[in-house]
């Protein structure tokens, strides 16, 4: 079975142009499910040897090993999408994840900051200053401390332009560390950005957005002289050594002004882009012009967002109403 594993992942990465985060996710339940099946020391299970008796006992088997039940949601739609590949490569007659059912999740909410809180943090993060730089001898200055240290002007001003990207546009980290000069429109204030499976749709972005693009270009320059050689120069956000900014610095990054601003949020990238949905929900937009935005390929994806909203107006019922 090993050999139609790798051959599904040569699908996924040539043909369906899956992210190396998904090709990751699929290669780690696909091997977890060789190993459970065999013995130590013995060769991977036949293919044809796969029921769905066999699935249904390797799900069990998670359970009993204490997976969230998301977890062994995703693993089970692994080993579907890949039998069902089988089926229609001609290597098997039928799916046999298809008989076992999906855990039940329970539905969550995602906590999302209020459109007064998160304007008052957009508001801090335009007034916040850096502190004042190193002395020299230090092994590293202030304006080089990385992405964990204190932040230098240059910095800060792509760190202003990360938040108001993140809110303004409703982007997933990934796209927005993705995104190349050429992919920003600035006559018409649209990004053309790369979704899941490279998938591309325009966005807007607003005026504040603009704005602290306009301040973040010419110290880009300075974070650009810091590279060697010019791989990342069509990158529109650079790390402090003057790289493609990375996905889990934006993440240390959103930690680190969540402090220095003392907002009291438990706050990730995806906190933003949840409180663009709805707010824009909040405020009458229309639920597949929201869809689009987010680049959701199910409209119940995008639904979620509507609890989110109905439970902002009841607690603004609860707080205003004379009789709640």
């Amino acid at each position: 079975m090993k050999a139609e594993i790798d051959r599904y992942l040569y699908h996924l990465r040539t043909e369906r142009n899956a992210s190396p985060h998904t090709l990751k996710n699929y290669e780690s339940d696909l091997r977890q499910f060789i190993e459970y099946l065999s013995p130590p020391g013995a060769a991977g299970p036949a293919l044809e040897g796969v029921d769905h008796h066999l699935v249904r006992e390797f799900i069990g088997w998670l359970y009993d090993q204490k997976f969230e039940r998301s977890s062994i949601g995703r693993k089970l739609a692994t080993l579907r999408s890949f039998f069902r590949f089988c089926v229609r490569e001609g290597l098997m007659r039928s799916n046999p994840a298809r008989l076992v059912p999906t855990p039940k999740l329970a539905r969550r909410i995602p906590e999302v900051p209020g459109t007064e809180e998160m304007n008052r943090f957009l508001d801090g993060m335009k007034k916040y200053e850096p502190p004042p730089g190193k002395k020299r001898g230090a092994r590293r200055e202030n304006d080089a401390a990385g992405e964990n240290g204190a932040a230098s002007r240059p910095l800060l001003e792509r760190d202003r332009v990360i938040f108001e990207m993140l809110y303004s546009s409703g982007l997933r980290v990934s796209e927005l560390v993705g995104l190349n000069l050429e992919d920003v429109d600035r006559e018409s204030q649209m990004l053309r950005v790369r979704g899941k499976g490279h998938k591309e749709r325009l966005v807007p972005y607003g005026n504040k957005a603009r704005q602290t693009l306009e301040a973040y270009d010419s110290v880009r320059e300075e974070l650009l002289a810091r590279a060697k050689g010019g791989r990342s120069a069509q990158a529109l956000f650079l790390n402090y050594a003057g790289r493609r900014l990375r996905a889990r610095s934006v993440d240390r990054i959103v930690k680190k002004y969540m402090g220095l601003l003392s907002t009291g949020w438990n706050a990730h990238p995806h906190t933003f882009r949840h409180a663009f949905a709805t707010h824009l929900l909040t405020e009458g937009a229309d639920l597949r012009a929201i869809q689009e935005l987010l680049g959701h390929r199910s409209l119940s994806t995008t639904q979620r967002y509507t609890h989110a909203s109905i439970r902002h107006l009841m607690d603004v019922f609860d707080k205003s109403h004379p009789r709640a």
